[in-house]
Protein backbone atom coordinates (compact mmCIF):
# COMPACT_ATOMS: atom_id res chain seq x y z
CA UNK A 1 0.00 0.00 0.00
CA UNK A 2 1.56 3.15 -0.68
CA UNK A 3 1.55 6.20 1.18
CA UNK A 4 0.04 9.34 0.36
CA UNK A 5 2.83 12.14 -0.10
CA UNK A 6 1.34 15.11 1.10
CA UNK A 7 1.73 17.84 -1.38
CA UNK A 8 0.73 21.52 -2.18
CA UNK A 9 -2.27 22.75 -3.65
CA UNK A 10 -0.18 24.10 -7.26
CA UNK A 11 1.06 20.37 -7.50
CA UNK A 12 -2.39 18.46 -8.12
CA UNK A 13 -3.97 19.25 -12.11
CA UNK A 14 -7.35 17.81 -11.99
CA UNK A 15 -8.82 15.47 -14.17
CA UNK A 16 -12.19 13.72 -13.93
CA UNK A 17 -11.42 9.95 -14.04
CA UNK A 18 -13.04 7.26 -15.47
CA UNK A 19 -16.75 6.55 -14.22
CA UNK A 20 -18.00 2.97 -14.39
CA UNK A 21 -21.65 1.72 -15.29
CA UNK A 22 -24.12 1.62 -13.05
CA UNK A 23 -24.19 -2.10 -13.23
CA UNK A 24 -20.92 -2.25 -11.83
CA UNK A 25 -21.36 0.39 -9.18
CA UNK A 26 -24.30 -1.58 -8.11
CA UNK A 27 -21.93 -5.18 -7.57
CA UNK A 28 -19.13 -2.67 -5.66
CA UNK A 29 -21.51 -1.42 -3.14
CA UNK A 30 -23.55 -4.86 -2.59
CA UNK A 31 -19.97 -6.47 -2.43
CA UNK A 32 -18.86 -3.86 0.16
CA UNK A 33 -21.90 -3.78 2.00
CA UNK A 34 -21.83 -7.98 2.38
CA UNK A 35 -18.07 -7.48 3.17
CA UNK A 36 -19.02 -5.09 6.12
CA UNK A 37 -22.00 -6.97 7.39
CA UNK A 38 -19.15 -9.88 8.29
CA UNK A 39 -18.65 -7.77 11.09
CA UNK A 40 -21.60 -5.32 11.95
CA UNK A 41 -25.05 -7.34 12.67
CA UNK A 42 -28.22 -6.28 12.36
CA UNK A 43 -27.84 -2.33 10.86
CA UNK A 44 -27.60 -2.94 6.93
CA UNK A 45 -29.06 0.62 6.94
CA UNK A 46 -26.47 2.25 8.44
CA UNK A 47 -24.12 0.73 6.32
CA UNK A 48 -25.44 1.73 3.04
CA UNK A 49 -25.80 5.57 4.60
CA UNK A 50 -21.94 5.42 5.12
CA UNK A 51 -21.20 3.80 1.70
CA UNK A 52 -23.59 6.63 0.22
CA UNK A 53 -22.30 9.33 1.98
CA UNK A 54 -18.33 7.78 0.84
CA UNK A 55 -19.20 8.33 -3.13
CA UNK A 56 -21.37 11.05 -2.38
CA UNK A 57 -17.83 12.53 -1.11
CA UNK A 58 -19.36 13.34 2.66
CA UNK A 59 -17.87 12.55 5.72
CA UNK A 60 -19.93 11.11 8.64
CA UNK A 61 -20.40 11.38 12.06
CA UNK A 62 -21.75 8.03 14.09
CA UNK A 63 -22.97 9.14 17.39
CA UNK A 64 -24.50 6.65 19.88
CA UNK A 65 -23.83 5.10 23.36
CA UNK A 66 -20.47 3.35 23.59
CA UNK A 67 -19.93 -0.41 22.67
CA UNK A 68 -22.81 -0.71 19.95
CA UNK A 69 -20.18 -1.25 16.92
CA UNK A 70 -19.67 2.66 15.73
CA UNK A 71 -15.17 2.58 15.53
CA UNK A 72 -16.08 -1.40 14.31
CA UNK A 73 -18.09 -0.08 11.29
CA UNK A 74 -15.74 2.59 10.80
CA UNK A 75 -12.67 -0.04 10.73
CA UNK A 76 -14.40 -2.16 8.28
CA UNK A 77 -15.53 0.36 5.55
CA UNK A 78 -11.98 1.38 5.42
CA UNK A 79 -10.93 -2.36 5.60
CA UNK A 80 -13.25 -2.97 2.53
CA UNK A 81 -11.45 -0.68 0.60
CA UNK A 82 -7.39 -0.80 -0.20
CA UNK A 83 -6.63 2.09 0.67
CA UNK A 84 -4.84 4.56 3.28
CA UNK A 85 -6.39 4.50 6.86
CA UNK A 86 -5.34 6.58 9.65
CA UNK A 87 -7.08 6.83 13.19
CA UNK A 88 -6.94 9.66 15.38
CA UNK A 89 -7.97 8.78 19.21
CA UNK A 90 -9.27 12.27 20.49
CA UNK A 91 -8.48 12.91 23.78
CA UNK A 92 -8.38 16.20 25.84
CA UNK A 93 -4.66 16.62 25.66
CA UNK A 94 -4.50 16.13 21.35
CA UNK A 95 -3.37 19.56 19.64
CA UNK A 96 -4.54 20.47 16.47
CA UNK A 97 -0.90 20.10 15.19
CA UNK A 98 -1.04 16.15 16.22
CA UNK A 99 -3.34 16.20 13.65
CA UNK A 100 -2.46 18.08 10.39
CA UNK A 101 1.22 17.56 10.93
CA UNK A 102 4.15 19.71 12.06
CA UNK A 103 6.97 21.62 10.76
CA UNK A 104 10.16 19.98 12.14
CA UNK A 105 13.76 21.63 11.97
CA UNK A 106 16.27 19.05 10.22
CA UNK A 107 19.60 20.21 11.80
CA UNK A 108 21.79 17.83 8.84
CA UNK A 109 20.39 19.85 6.17
CA UNK A 110 19.27 23.60 7.81
CA UNK A 111 15.72 23.49 6.78
CA UNK A 112 12.53 22.80 8.19
CA UNK A 113 10.61 19.74 6.97
CA UNK A 114 6.89 19.05 7.16
CA UNK A 115 6.05 15.56 9.52
CA UNK A 116 2.42 14.76 8.15
CA UNK A 117 -0.39 14.07 10.73
CA UNK A 118 -2.67 10.90 10.66
CA UNK A 119 -4.96 12.98 8.56
CA UNK A 120 -3.34 12.81 5.54
CA UNK A 121 -5.22 9.20 4.43
CA UNK A 122 -7.74 8.30 2.48
CA UNK A 123 -9.85 7.12 5.61
CA UNK A 124 -9.60 8.71 8.62
CA UNK A 125 -11.36 7.48 11.92
CA UNK A 126 -12.20 10.03 14.17
CA UNK A 127 -12.94 7.96 17.41
CA UNK A 128 -14.52 9.82 19.97
CA UNK A 129 -14.20 13.68 18.41
CA UNK A 130 -15.91 15.13 21.27
CA UNK A 131 -13.30 14.25 23.92
CA UNK A 132 -11.26 16.56 22.48
CA UNK A 133 -11.51 20.65 23.10
CA UNK A 134 -12.62 22.63 20.46
CA UNK A 135 -9.64 23.88 19.54
CA UNK A 136 -8.19 20.62 18.21
CA UNK A 137 -11.53 19.62 16.71
CA UNK A 138 -11.05 22.92 14.61
CA UNK A 139 -8.26 21.48 12.92
CA UNK A 140 -10.46 19.36 10.89
CA UNK A 141 -12.71 22.30 9.41
CA UNK A 142 -10.26 23.08 6.07
CA UNK A 143 -9.82 19.32 5.54
CA UNK A 144 -13.33 18.61 5.83
CA UNK A 145 -14.53 21.50 3.69
CA UNK A 146 -11.56 22.12 1.27
CA UNK A 147 -9.40 18.34 1.43
CA UNK A 148 -6.52 20.33 2.63
CA UNK A 149 -4.33 21.05 5.01
CA UNK A 150 -2.50 24.64 5.75
CA UNK A 151 0.37 24.88 8.03
CA UNK A 152 2.60 27.94 9.10
CA UNK A 153 1.21 29.52 6.15
CA UNK A 154 1.73 26.47 3.14
CA UNK A 155 -1.32 24.56 2.06
CA UNK A 156 -1.06 20.80 1.40
CA UNK A 157 -3.53 18.94 -0.63
CA UNK A 158 -5.33 15.70 1.16
CA UNK A 159 -5.35 12.04 -0.51
CA UNK A 160 -8.47 11.94 -2.83
CA UNK A 161 -10.43 10.38 -2.17
CA UNK A 162 -10.67 11.36 1.49
CA UNK A 163 -13.50 10.75 3.99
CA UNK A 164 -13.58 11.23 7.65
CA UNK A 165 -15.54 9.01 9.71
CA UNK A 166 -15.82 10.68 13.58
CA UNK A 167 -17.35 8.41 16.40
CA UNK A 168 -18.80 10.88 19.20
CA UNK A 169 -19.87 9.85 22.70
CA UNK A 170 -22.94 10.55 23.29
CA UNK A 171 -22.94 9.99 27.10
CA UNK A 172 -20.11 11.77 29.75
CA UNK A 173 -21.40 15.14 28.93
CA UNK A 174 -19.40 16.42 31.66
CA UNK A 175 -16.47 14.68 30.37
CA UNK A 176 -16.59 15.88 26.59
CA UNK A 177 -16.94 19.12 24.44
CA UNK A 178 -19.81 19.99 22.65
CA UNK A 179 -18.69 19.98 18.70
CA UNK A 180 -18.57 23.56 17.20
CA UNK A 181 -21.55 24.20 15.20
CA UNK A 182 -19.42 24.89 12.01
CA UNK A 183 -17.75 21.80 12.13
CA UNK A 184 -21.25 19.39 12.67
CA UNK A 185 -22.31 21.50 9.53
CA UNK A 186 -19.11 19.86 7.15
CA UNK A 187 -20.85 15.85 8.05
CA UNK A 188 -22.77 15.31 5.66
CA UNK A 189 -24.50 12.25 7.41
CA UNK A 190 -25.15 12.06 10.97
CA UNK A 191 -26.12 8.41 12.24
CA UNK A 192 -26.89 6.70 15.44
CA UNK A 193 -26.86 2.92 15.71
CA UNK A 194 -28.85 1.80 18.58
CA UNK A 195 -28.69 -1.54 20.28
CA UNK A 196 -29.43 -4.91 18.05
CA UNK A 197 -32.20 -7.13 18.90
CA UNK A 198 -32.12 -10.24 21.12
CA UNK A 199 -31.29 -12.50 17.50
CA UNK A 200 -29.15 -9.85 16.15
CA UNK A 201 -26.66 -9.56 19.45
CA UNK A 202 -26.83 -13.80 19.30
CA UNK A 203 -25.56 -13.49 15.91
CA UNK A 204 -23.04 -11.48 16.74
CA UNK A 205 -21.68 -13.16 19.74
CA UNK A 206 -21.56 -16.29 17.68
CA UNK A 207 -19.28 -14.45 15.42
CA UNK A 208 -17.26 -12.27 17.50
CA UNK A 209 -16.95 -14.06 21.02
CA UNK A 210 -13.32 -15.98 19.42
CA UNK A 211 -11.54 -13.98 16.88
CA UNK A 212 -12.92 -10.64 15.81
CA UNK A 213 -14.06 -10.61 12.30
CA UNK A 214 -12.74 -7.56 11.56
CA UNK A 215 -9.18 -9.44 12.02
CA UNK A 216 -9.55 -11.64 8.91
CA UNK A 217 -10.92 -8.53 6.62
CA UNK A 218 -10.46 -8.50 3.29
CA UNK A 219 -10.20 -5.24 0.77
CA UNK A 220 -13.01 -6.12 -2.14
CA UNK A 221 -11.97 -3.32 -3.97
CA UNK A 222 -9.35 -0.42 -4.70
CA UNK A 223 -8.70 3.30 -4.17
CA UNK A 224 -8.41 3.45 -7.97
CA UNK A 225 -12.58 1.72 -8.33
CA UNK A 226 -13.83 4.19 -5.35
CA UNK A 227 -12.73 7.18 -7.61
CA UNK A 228 -14.39 5.90 -10.65
CA UNK A 229 -16.95 5.41 -8.65
CA UNK A 230 -17.67 8.45 -6.94
CA UNK A 231 -17.33 9.78 -10.67
CA UNK A 232 -19.93 7.95 -11.49
CA UNK A 233 -22.13 9.30 -8.38
CA UNK A 234 -21.09 12.74 -9.34
CA UNK A 235 -22.20 12.40 -13.00
CA UNK A 236 -26.33 11.29 -12.21
CA UNK A 237 -28.81 14.35 -13.18
CA UNK A 238 -30.59 16.17 -10.68
CA UNK A 239 -33.16 17.94 -12.79
CA UNK A 240 -35.01 21.40 -11.72
CA UNK A 241 -37.66 19.91 -10.43
CA UNK A 242 -35.89 18.18 -7.74
CA UNK A 243 -33.24 20.77 -6.82
CA UNK A 244 -36.10 23.52 -6.56
CA UNK A 245 -37.86 21.07 -3.88
CA UNK A 246 -34.34 20.25 -1.93
CA UNK A 247 -34.40 24.35 -1.78
CA UNK A 248 -37.96 24.23 -0.55
CA UNK A 249 -37.15 21.84 2.06
CA UNK A 250 -34.11 23.72 3.42
CA UNK A 251 -36.27 27.18 3.57
CA UNK A 252 -38.71 25.28 5.32
CA UNK A 253 -36.19 24.72 7.89
CA UNK A 254 -34.85 27.93 8.17
CA UNK A 255 -38.52 29.03 8.73
CA UNK A 256 -39.64 26.92 11.82
CA UNK A 257 -36.33 26.61 13.19
CA UNK A 258 -33.53 28.84 15.43
CA UNK A 259 -31.14 28.07 12.73
CA UNK A 260 -31.97 26.37 9.67
CA UNK A 261 -29.69 23.95 6.91
CA UNK A 262 -26.79 25.79 4.99
CA UNK A 263 -26.72 25.64 1.33
CA UNK A 264 -23.72 23.01 2.38
CA UNK A 265 -26.24 20.97 3.62
CA UNK A 266 -28.93 21.23 0.40
CA UNK A 267 -25.09 20.48 -1.30
CA UNK A 268 -24.64 17.45 0.65
CA UNK A 269 -28.65 16.55 0.29
CA UNK A 270 -28.46 16.56 -3.47
CA UNK A 271 -25.25 14.35 -3.40
CA UNK A 272 -26.44 12.12 -1.16
CA UNK A 273 -29.25 11.70 -3.30
CA UNK A 274 -27.07 11.10 -6.60
CA UNK A 275 -25.53 8.36 -4.77
CA UNK A 276 -28.86 6.69 -3.80
CA UNK A 277 -30.11 6.87 -7.29
CA UNK A 278 -26.74 5.24 -8.69
CA UNK A 279 -27.65 2.09 -5.64
CA UNK A 280 -30.86 1.94 -7.15
CA UNK A 281 -29.32 1.97 -11.24
CA UNK A 282 -30.74 4.75 -11.86
CA UNK A 283 -28.82 7.74 -13.65
CA UNK A 284 -31.11 10.52 -12.56
CA UNK A 285 -32.57 11.73 -8.84
CA UNK A 286 -35.91 11.25 -7.83
CA UNK A 287 -37.57 13.39 -4.61
CA UNK A 288 -38.05 9.47 -2.80
CA UNK A 289 -34.18 9.51 -3.06
CA UNK A 290 -33.89 12.79 -1.52
CA UNK A 291 -36.91 12.32 1.31
CA UNK A 292 -34.71 9.02 2.01
CA UNK A 293 -31.49 11.10 2.44
CA UNK A 294 -32.85 14.12 4.30
CA UNK A 295 -33.10 12.69 7.88
CA UNK A 296 -30.03 11.89 8.03
CA UNK A 297 -28.71 15.02 6.37
CA UNK A 298 -30.55 17.71 7.55
CA UNK A 299 -31.69 16.79 10.96
CA UNK A 300 -28.27 17.36 12.91
CA UNK A 301 -27.60 20.82 11.37
CA UNK A 302 -31.08 22.50 12.83
CA UNK A 303 -30.68 24.17 16.06
CA UNK A 304 -34.59 24.72 17.88
CA UNK A 305 -35.13 26.72 21.01
CA UNK A 306 -37.90 24.43 22.65
CA UNK A 307 -37.60 21.59 24.05
CA UNK A 308 -40.64 19.75 22.28
CA UNK A 309 -39.01 19.81 19.14
CA UNK A 310 -34.90 19.16 17.90
CA UNK A 311 -34.00 18.75 14.28
CA UNK A 312 -35.51 15.52 13.33
CA UNK A 313 -38.86 17.04 13.91
CA UNK A 314 -38.65 19.87 11.92
CA UNK A 315 -37.55 17.06 8.77
CA UNK A 316 -40.00 15.19 9.71
CA UNK A 317 -42.64 17.99 9.48
CA UNK A 318 -40.48 19.24 6.52
CA UNK A 319 -41.06 16.39 3.92
CA UNK A 320 -44.75 15.95 5.10
CA UNK A 321 -45.75 19.42 4.36
CA UNK A 322 -43.47 20.73 1.64
CA UNK A 323 -45.20 19.66 -2.00
CA UNK A 324 -43.14 18.01 -4.86
CA UNK A 325 -43.96 19.30 -7.75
Amino acid sequence: MTEPTPSSTADREPSAPESLSLSTLESLCADIEANVSRVIVGHDDAIEHVITAVLGRGHVLLDDVPGVGKTMLARSIARSVDCTFRRIQFTPDLLPADVTGVNVFNEKTREFEFNAGPVFANVVLGDEINRAPPKTQSALLEAMAEEQVTVDGETRELPDPFTVIATQNAVEPNQTYELPFAEIDRFMKKLSLGYPDADEETELLGRAVGHHPIDSLEPVTDLETIVRARETVARIRVEEPVRAYATRLARYTREHAHIGVSPRATISLLRAAQARAALDGRDYVVPDDVQAEAPVVLSHRIRTEGRDRDGESVVAHALERTSVE
